[in-house]
């Protein structure tokens, strides 16, 4: 009933003009970004930060997750009509959404991957609607040796499971933790690593930092390899779908949201691990997984599916937890903090108006998602035509102006440069940036839990596995900061044993 309740008063608030006309233009601009190769959510939310200020928090964050959640749809139109992924979580949907728009079903393609992304979010939203209360009541009785720990978790489980390499992403998550550490310390108020710059004694801002390695450098990096190509024009007719595709897509819809939604919530997995994840397990389950990759609609509606329900598996841990599940919340939960909220479990009990406005705006802003991009698909095909060589001035403009804005700092835009250029070069290196980001906005959450729980033993670091939930927390950290070392001098030895003893002839 408190659940029915608290949605009541969240579409009271969610309802109101102004933030419906957030929402719209949050949804609109996430198709637009998404359908845009090489911008993606995450730089679009940093780069859109600047201009919230001025707003509400409620409208603010109403129109970040509108981009979000948007860019999971608009992902799926380069996807099929180019055969070029908007993001990296529509890579699995290119093999068999672009094979089917050569065959002519570009439409259907697109209509089943709308119709799977609104039951997948719809479901993802409800389950956060659900879980989440539980979730933050039982975070209430958690302290500085707990948060200590799920922040280590969190870091460790995006920093692992970003990019290719675990090792480029820890050390790109040390980095951040050391950029945190710049300005005055939070216990005795001592400059660190300041070198007596005024600028530096507030630390370094998220912001620039974010919208130069997110957003700066995916501009240089798209324009390095920015080429002609051909896009496939499809009309409103064309989408009508037959009850065969209904039939061939129902139980891929169905395992693919039930798989994004829980990886979501895992902090780090994200959209991306989900699609590839849903793609896999509808090939295994297939009686013909040869024709995987010829232009199976079910190869389309399983990916689709995984990458929007994990977008609100992903705010789950972000607003019970203050950990980001995601590159792209942990860009949000820098600009909570920028409105002065703070993530956890107090959120829902001293704003709880923001929190279910939020969840019923999802609602909204899905169900307009799921019209906007069946019957106004065509009006996005000539946007994807646009060449990127007009697009990247006009963007870059964008980040120097937003930047600038908030504190009005010619400091911030040297650091944004300076972030970006980095940000570009650690790209080519195939160094994640997300790890970075996130430990800049975690890192001071971070150092003041593990100086409380520090105080709260006397300088005795067992304070962190002797209590049951932070024990247990961080023996997860453990076994994921070593899972390479066990995997490859203990797991595979044994496998080996088994392969030579099962090979051995009686």
């Amino acid at each position: 009933m408190d659940i029915l309740s608290n949605l009541s008063l969240g579409f009271s608030i969610a309802l109101s003009p102004i933030n419906m006309f957030y929402v719209t233009l949050g949804v609109v601009v996430g198709t637009l970004v998404g359908a845009l190769p090489g911008i993606g959510p995450t730089a679009a939310v940093a780069m859109l930060i600047p201009l919230c200020f001025g707003m509400g928090p409620i409208t603010a964050m109403i129109l970040m997750a509108g981009i979000y959640y948007g860019c999971a749809y608009g992902g799926t139109l380069t996807s099929v009509l180019m055969n070029v992924p908007g993001e990296s979580s529509t890579i699995m949907t290119c093999l068999d959404g672009h094979a089917m728009a050569l065959k002519g079903r570009a439409g259907p393609a697109l209509t089943i991957a709308a119709i799977g992304s609104f039951v997948a979010g719809t479901f993802s939203i409800v389950m956060l609607t659900v879980l989440a209360p539980p979730i933050a009541e039982m975070a209430l009785q958690f302290g500085p040796p707990e948060y200590f720990a799920l922040m280590m978790l969190g870091l460790t489980a995006i920093s692992g499971l970003t990019g290719k390499s675990k090792a480029k992403g820890y050390a790109m998550g040390l980095m951040g933790l050391f950029l945190a550490m710049v300005g005055m310390d939070i216990v005795t108020g001592m400059q660190r690593f300041t070198f007596n710059k005024l600028d530096l004694m507030d630390g370094i801002d998220f912001l620039p930092i974010a919208i130069g390695v997110f957003g700066v450098a995916e501009i240089l990096a798209t324009i390095e390899q920015a080429v002609q190509r051909h896009v496939i024009d499809t009309r409103l007719r064309d989408m009508i779908i037959t009850l065969r595709d209904i039939k061939a897509s129902a139980m891929p819809i169905a395992r693919g949201t039930f798989i994004g939604f829980w990886i979501g919530i895992l902090p780090g997995a994200g959209a991306t691990i989900a699609s590839f994840i849903a793609y896999t397990t509808e090939k295994r389950v297939s009686t013909h997984p040869e024709k995987f990759g010829t232009g199976v609609i079910a190869g389309v509606a399983a990916p689709e599916s995984a990458n929007n329900a994990s977008t609100g598996g992903a705010m789950i841990p972000m607003l019970t937890l203050g950990i980001p599940g995601s590159s792209v919340t942990a860009v949000m939960l820098g600009a909570l903090a920028l409105f002065d909220l703070q993530p956890g479990p107090l959120l829902f009990t001293k704003n709880p108006d923001f929190v279910w406005a939020l969840i019923a705006s999802m609602y909204i802003g899905n169900l307009m998602l799921l019209v906007l991009n069946i019957l106004f698909v065509p009006l996005f095909v000539p946007v994807l035509k646009a060449p990127y060589s007009v697009l990247a001035p006009i963007i870059l403009v964008f980040c120097l102006v937003g930047v600038y804005s908030v504190n009005y700092s010619i400091f911030d835009l040297w650091m944004m440069i300076g972030a970006g250029v980095i940000g570009y070069f650690l790209k080519k290196l195939e160094y994640p940036p997300a790890p970075l980001v996130l430990a800049l906005v975690l890192g001071g959450t971070v150092e003041l839990s593990l100086r409380q729980s520090l105080k709260m033993s006397l300088g005795d670091v067992g304070i962190f596995f002797s209590r049951p939930i932070s024990g247990i927390i961080m023996a997860v950290v453990v076994v994921i900061i070593l899972w390479p070392l066990l995997n490859r001098f203990f797991f595979q030895r044994i496998r080996g044993r088994i392969a030579i003893s099962g090979g051995e002839t009686p």
